[in-house]
C-alpha cells in the first residue's frame, strides 16, 4: 500500500513535486561547487588508536614531521663550479620564498663554530655567495668532507650523488599554498637540468600527496565523462531512442551533484576514493531508470495507458529497486564500520548517494516520461530480440538438463580459487596508487638507492623523568639503538641529539674530525652548556630534539618503501631488540611517523575490512530473512553471490595481485551490487509461486525469460560501467575496477545458473501454502 499511495502521491503532484526536487538539486549543485581536493594523506587510522594518538603527541612535542621534499641528482659534476654555483642558487632562492622553513644541501650547509666569549655555537654558513674559481669549490668540498654530520645526508656515501632537502613551514605544508612552491621547485630544477644536462630527481611526501591529488582531480573529470558516455551508449543499444537516453543520464547526473553537495555538507574533502563516487553514482544509478523504464514500456505494452502504465511502474519497480539499492548501500555502508576516517566518509557519502539517487530516479523518470510523447513500438522490443531469446533459452535448458554440470563447475571453480586465495601475499605500499612508470615513483627509487628512502620515521624515546635524556648512560643508549636501527638497509643513518652532540664535540675542538663523537664524562658538561644557549645566530642545537622538560627525545630516520609485510617483518624484530637497549619498565620507546602510520593503518584497515565484509552478508543476510523468510532461502540467495567473490580471491591469488585497502574494499561493494540480481530474480519466483498454479518448472523459466533481460543489461552496465577505471593512472583504482567487473560479470551468470539451479533442487520441499515474507512482484 505504501508504494502504491507513493506512486500516486508523486504523479498527482507531479509539478510540485519536480519543483522541489529541483529547487533541492540547485542548493547541492552550490554546495558541490565548494567541493576541495585533499592536501594530506587521510586518516586511515581512528582518533581513538593509540598509535594515533601518540604520533599526535609527538607532532605536538617536535612538530610536523613529512614536511620536507628532496631534490636530488647524481653525476660527477657536482663540484664543477658552475654546477655547484647554480645548485647554490636554487637553495638560496628558495629560502627566500614564503612558506618555506629551511634549505639543506651541499651548496647549503652550515657549521658550527665555538664562541668562546658567549659559551656558544654559532651556526655559520658553508658558503656565503657565488664562488669565483674551482679552487674555491673544492676549499668548500674539503670542508664538507670533513663533517660527517652532513656524511649520508647531503651527499651519498660514494660521493657521486646529493640531495636537496627543502622544509615547508607547519602551517602551509597541508594547504592549496603549497603547491606553487612545488611548481617554483620544478620550475628550478628543469632550468638546471636544461644548462647542465643533468637530471634531477624531485621527491618527499607533499610532493607525493600533491602529485596524487593532481591525478585525483584529472581522474574525477575523466572517469564521470566516461561512465556518462559508457552508460548513455548502453541505455541507446537498450531502449534505440533519443528520450531513455538523454533523461536518465541527466538523472544520474543530478545523483553526481548531491553525492558532492553532501561530500561538502559533511565537510569531507575530495581524496582517492571519495573522487570515485561521482563515476561509481553514475554506474549504479543508471540501473535504477533501466528497471523502472523497462517495466513503464512492459505495462504500457500490456494496456496501452501512459499514466496507468507509469503509476504500475512506480509501485512496482518502486519496492524491488528500493530492497536493491538498500543492499548496494550495505555494501558501501559497512566500511563505516572501520572507524577508519578515510574509509568511513567513502562508505557514508557512497552510500547516501546510491540512495539518493535511488529517490531520485524513482521522482524524475515517471514524472519527465508523463510528458514525453507515448513509447514507441521499438522500444519495447528490445527483449524480442533474437540473440536475447537464443541466450534465455540455452540458459533455460542449461538449469533445467545440467544442474549436476552447473554444481561440478562451481566446486571445481571454488577449489581452483582456494588454491589461489592460499597464494594471496597481503601488501601495502605508501606510494601503492602511483603508476609504475610516473616520474615520481621512479625518482622516489632513487633516493632509495642512493639514500636509503625519503619516508620519514621518527623514534621517540621518554625517559619518563625530568631531564632524564641528558644522563650520558641514556644517551649512550640512544646511540646504540641509533647504531641498530641503521644497521637495517631499510633505513638512512639518522638526525638526532647524539649527532648534534657529536657535532658540537667536534665544533668544541676547532673542527677537527676526528672529534666527531660524544662527550666524555669530563667534556659533557661543556658542551652540553655551549650546545643549549641560544639566541639570536645561535645554534640552539638541542631544542629540535628534546622536549621543555628534557624527558623526551627523537631520533629521525628515513626509510624505503618496502611495504608493509617487509615492514611489519623488520619492526616484529626490532621491537625486541629495541627493548633490550630501553628497559621498558623504566623508558616507553616508539616507533612513529607518518610512515609507520600508513603501515598500522594498513594493518588495521586489513582487518576492519575482512570484519566489513562479515558485516555486509550478515546485514544482506537480515535483508533476505526479512524478504523470504526460512533458512533455505537465505542460503540460496547468499551462495550464488558468495561463489564469485572466493574467484575473484583466487584471482586475486594466481595473478599476484596483492590484497591491501583498496582492492579488499572489493568484496563488500560486490557482494552489496550483485545481491540485487537475486532479488530480482527471487522476488519474480514467489510472486509467481504464490499468485499462478504453474509448476515450479515452468515458473522457473518464466523467471528467467521475465527477469533475465533486465539482469543481463544491468550486468552489462556494471560490467563496462567498472571497468572504465582500468585507464585510471593509481593501481589500486584499476584493480578496483577490473576486478569489480569480472565479480560482476561472474555474478550475473551465478545468478541466471546457480540460482535457478538451486530453486529447482528445492521443489518438493516447497509448500506453497506456507510461503512468507512480504509479496513484491518484479
Amino acid at each position: 500500500m505504501f508504494w502504491k499511495h507513493t506512486a500516486s502521491f508523486i504523479l498527482k503532484n507531479r509539478l510540485i513535486v519536480f519543483i522541489c526536487v529541483i529547487a533541492l538539486s540547485t542548493f547541492m549543485g552550490f554546495e558541490a561547487s565548494k567541493v576541495k581536493i585533499t592536501f594530506n594523506g587521510g586518516k586511515v587510522l581512528p582518533v581513538t588508536d593509540s598509535a594515533y594518538i601518540r604520533y599526535n603527541e609527538f607532532k605536538k612535542t617536535f612538530g610536523q614531521d613529512a614536511s620536507s621534499m628532496v631534490l636530488g641528482i647524481k653525476s660527477d659534476k657536482i663540484f664543477d663550479k658552475d654546477v655547484f654555483n647554480d645548485w647554490y642558487q636554487i637553495g638560496t632562492q628558495l629560502k627566500q620564498i614564503k612558506g618555506i622553513k629551511a634549505v639543506v644541501s651541499a651548496a647549503n650547509v652550515y657549521n658550527l663554530q665555538k664562541d668562546t666569549a658567549q659559551h656558544r655555537f654559532v651556526i655559520k654558513p658553508l658558503v656565503t655567495g657565488i664562488l669565483p674559481s674551482a679552487q674555491a669549490v673544492d676549499s668548500v668540498k674539503q670542508r664538507l668532507l670533513n663533517l660527517p654530520f652532513y656524511r649520508g645526508l647531503v651527499l651519498s656515501d660514494d660521493g657521486k650523488s646529493t640531495l636537496m632537502a627543502i622544509t615547508f613551514d607547519d602551517k602551509i605544508i597541508n594547504t592549496p599554498y603549497r603547491v606553487p612552491i612545488i611548481n617554483k621547485m620544478l620550475s628550478l630544477g628543469q632550468q638546471f637540468e636544461k644548462r647542465h644536462n643533468i637530471k634531477v630527481h624531485y621527491s618527499g611526501l607533499p610532493l607525493i600527496r600533491t602529485v596524487v591529488g593532481d591525478l585525483v582531480a584529472h581522474e574525477f573529470s575523466m572517469f564521470l565523462s566516461l561512465s556518462i558516455a559508457i552508460t548513455a551508449l548502453i541505455l541507446l543499444i537498450f531502449f534505440r531512442s533519443f528520450f531513455p537516453v538523454v533523461f536518465p543520464v541527466l538523472i544520474v547526473v543530478l545523483g553526481v551533484v548531491w553525492s558532492l553537495g553532501m561530500l561538502v555538507l559533511l565537510h569531507y574533502e575530495m581524496t582517492i576514493l571519495t573522487g570515485i563516487i561521482p563515476p561509481l553514482v553514475v554506474v549504479i544509478g543508471i540501473p535504477n531508470t533501466i528497471f523502472i523504464l523497462n517495466k513503464y514500456y512492459h505495462e504500457f505494452e500490456m494496456s496501452g495507458d501512459k499514466m496507468g502504465a507509469l503509476l504500475i511502474a512506480l509501485e512496482k519497480a518502486g519496492i524491488t529497486t528500493f530492497i536493491a539499492n538498500i543492499t548496494t548501500a550495505i555494501g558501501f555502508g559497512v566500511l563505516c564500520f572501520t572507524n577508519s576516517e578515510l574509509l568511513t566518509q567513502f562508505g557514508l557519502v557512497a552510500s547516501m548517494s546510491i540512495l539518493a539517487t535511488f529517490a531520485l530516479s524513482l521522482i524524475l523518470v515517471p514524472i519527465v516520461f508523463s510528458y514525453l510523447p507515448s513509447p514507441k513500438a521499438k522500444q519495447t522490443g528490445i527483449k524480442d530480440s533474437k540473440v536475447m531469446k537464443t541466450l534465455l533459452v540455452k540458459l533455460d535448458v542449461m538449469v533445467h538438463h545440467k544442474r549436476k554440470a552447473i554444481y561440478i563447475t562451481a566446486l571445481v571453480l571454488i577449489v581452483i580459487s582456494a588454491i589461489g586465495i592460499a597464494r594471496i601475499n597481503i601488501n601495502g605500499y605508501v606510494v601503492d596508487d602511483l603508476p609504475q612508470h610516473n616520474n615520481t615513483l621512479n625518482d622516489l627509487r632513487f633516493f632509495e638507492s642512493n639514500f636509503n628512502g625519503v619516508l620519514p620515521l621518527e623514534v621517540s624515546i621518554d625517559t619518563r623523568r625530568k631531564n632524564g635524556v641528558m644522563n650520558l648512560g641514556t644517551i649512550r643508549k640512544v646511540e646504540k639503538l641509533e647504531k641498530l636501527i641503521s644497521s637495517y638497509p631499510e633505513f638512512s643513518r639518522s638526525i638526532s641529539l647524539i649527532q648534534v652532540l657529536k657535532f658540537s664535540t667536534q665544533a668544541f675542538y676547532g673542527g677537527n674530525p676526528e672529534y666527531y663523537r660524544l662527550p666524555d664524562g669530563l667534556e659533557q658538561n661543556f658542551i652540553l652548556n655551549y650546545a643549549g644557549n641560544s639566541g639570536k645566530g645561535t645554534s640552539g642545537a638541542l631544542n629540535s630534539y628534546l622536549d621543555s622538560n628534557r624527558q623526551v627525545t627523537r631520533v629521525t630516520f628515513e626509510m624505503i618503501d618496502a611495504g608493509s609485510k617487509k615492514m611489519n617483518a623488520v619492526l616484529a624484530e626490532l621491537q625486541p631488540r629495541i627493548d633490550s637497549i630501553f628497559n621498558p619498565a623504566k623508558f616507553h620507546v616508539e616507533l612513529t611517523g607518518s610512515s609507520i602510520i600508513f603501515i598500522k593503518g594498513t594493518n588495521y584497515l586489513l582487518k576492519n575490512l575482512y570484519e566489513s565484509l562479515a558485516w555486509a552478508i550478515l546485514l544482506i543476510a537480515a535483508v533476505m530473512w526479512i524478504l523470504f523468510r526460512g533458512v533455505k532461502m537465505i542460503v540460496v540467495s547468499l551462495v550464488p553471490n558468495l561463489v564469485p567473490l572466493i574467484i575473484t580471491a583466487g584471482i586475486m591469488g594466481f595473478f599476484g595481485i596483492p590484497l591491501k585497502p583498496s582492492t579488499i574494499l572489493i568484496f563488500s561493494i560486490a557482494m552489496g551490487i550483485s545481491s540485487d540480481q537475486t532479488i530480482y530474480f527471487i522476488t519474480r519466483y514467489r510472486h509467481e509461486l504464490r499468485h499462478s498454479k504453474k509448476t515450479i518448472s515452468h515458473i522457473v523459466s518464466d523467471t528467467i525469460r521475465e527477469t533475465g533481460v533486465s539482469m543481463i543489461f544491468i550486468a552489462t552496465v556494471l560490467f563496462f560501467g567498472f571497468g572504465i577505471f582500468a585507464v585510471s593512472k593509481f593501481g589500486g583504482t584499476v584493480a578496483l575496477g577490473v576486478l569489480l567487473s569480472i565479480t560482476l560479470l561472474v555474478a550475473m551468470i551465478s545468478n541466471l545458473t546457480l540460482l535457478p539451479a538451486f530453486l529447482l533442487s528445492l521443489e518438493r520441499g516447497i509448500d506453497r501454502e506456507k510461503i512468507k515474507g512480504p509479496d513484491i512482484e518484479e
